[in-house]
């Protein structure tokens, strides 16, 4: 099966028997970007040198918006190196396949990205198709780098190969536990997808209680249903002041819309989970959001990493944009990056590349990654922002 780079002429043939057409076509416009990055081999200008990096992403169903701003800031991270290295040294690819958000399609992908040869695995964006597909991933011993998610199922000091460029669940609900805590908000509903990681809710459960906080209504959510009424006159029916959410965005633009009807007026607070397509949605519907974040403001001025992003993002073309969520996909490409410069001796290989990323201190323009020492939590940072009706960060 051939894949095509962005001059649209084939270079690979990929021979991933498991993977569908369907998931190759997509995955189209940004399904590969190269780049090329000089001292990876013993000859860095040999152009049929190839380095591969494999992605499952949610391109398709209720997470489509947040897979699709992962890959293209992971690409536009790819395509900008292209043109700083001025066509010298090996190619630089990134394989994205389409998991649609179910883990199971996560875990197959995983199997096949591993079996075609990649040499480290990046930007997954579903935190339980990631955890998932670990024991898979440690068999093979090839990184996990980068994965779009804070579940803390993938954060256990037992694992070896997940590296993580952001802050876990567990930064984000101190902070969000501590903001509602700080508004004297008492009654307090908890509404979280009941197909993720136990540890995601003894996160919450040791944020809320460190508080001296006890939820007035917790809700155990079905990603897949038709409708999510009869949860939302759970939470009218509770009267709570706040609603804490650890979903993706789909589930809570319709608990809002339904809850906005009935005449509620609460405060919404949401996890990173619900990504940059929250934002967008409730500024359509004329609400606001409190929201924990794991990277820069994108539209910061003073952060030179969100101009570089902006700017390479826009190169990129096909309607990609800067927002939370692709930027957050830029910065494991920046990362998956250094780390194949850093590399030396006969070459990159999935060794190398670990062994690389454990020597890593990065000030990427305005936000720190370091795994020096170590350690498999680059990012601990993590802030709360309160977005307006119009899509403004006022706080």
């Amino acid at each position: 099966m051939l894949c095509y780079a962005q001059d649209g002429k084939p270079f690979l043939n990929l021979g991933l028997n498991n993977m569908k057409r369907r998931d190759l076509l997509s995955a189209a416009p940004a399904l590969l970007a190269s780049s090329m990055i000089g001292g990876l081999f013993k000859d860095a200008h040999a152009q049929s040198a190839v380095v591969k990096f494999g992605q499952s992403a949610s391109l398709t169903g209720a997470q489509a918006s947040y897979g699709k701003d992962v890959r293209d800031g992971i690409a536009a991270a790819f395509a900008s190196a292209a043109k700083s290295d001025g066509g010298k040294g090996p190619r630089f690819e990134l394989v994205t396949l389409d998991d649609g958000g179910d883990r199971e399609r996560c875990k197959q992908n995983t199997k096949s990205l591993i079996d075609s040869g990649v040499s480290a695995l990046v930007g997954f964006t579903s935190g339980a198709g990631a955890e998932a597909a670990l024991p898979t991933i440690e068999a093979a011993r090839i990184v996990l780098l980068g994965t779009a998610s804070g579940n803390m199922g993938i954060r256990n000091k037992e694992l070896s190969m997940p590296y993580h460029v952001r802050a876990g669940y567990d930064d984000e609900y101190a902070k969000l536990v501590a903001f509602v805590k700080e508004f004297g908000m008492r009654r307090i509903g908890y509404v979280y997808l009941k197909d993720t990681s136990p540890a995601n809710q003894a996160a919450m459960a040791s944020a809320l209680g460190a508080a001296g906080i006890k939820p007035t209504e917790t809700i155990a959510l079905d990603r897949n249903a038709k409708s999510f009424d009869a949860d939302a006159e759970k939470l009218l029916a509770a009267k709570v002041d706040c609603i804490l959410f650890t979903t993706n965005s789909a589930p809570i633009v319709s608990l809002t819309e339904h809850l906005t009807k009935r005449g509620y007026a609460g405060f919404y607070f949401a996890s990173s989970f619900a990504g940059q397509a929250l934002i967008d949605k409730m500024t359509t519907l004329g609400r606001g959001i409190i929201m924990a974040q794991v990277v820069p403001r994108p539209r910061s001025a003073t952060i030179s990493l969100v101009k570089r992003c902006e700017q390479d993002i826009t190169a990129l073309g096909s309607g990609a944009r800067i927002g939370y969520t692709s930027l957050e996909g830029y910065i494991v490409g920046l990362v998956a990056i250094e780390a194949a410069r850093a590399i030396k001796g006969d070459g990159l290989t999935r060794a190398s590349f670990k062994k690389a990323l454990t020597g890593l201190n990065l000030d990427l323009g305005g936000y720190n990654v370091n795994f020096a020492g170590g350690g498999h939590h680059g990012s601990r940072f993590s802030e709360v922002v309160a977005v307006d009706r119009t899509g403004r960060i006022i706080g």
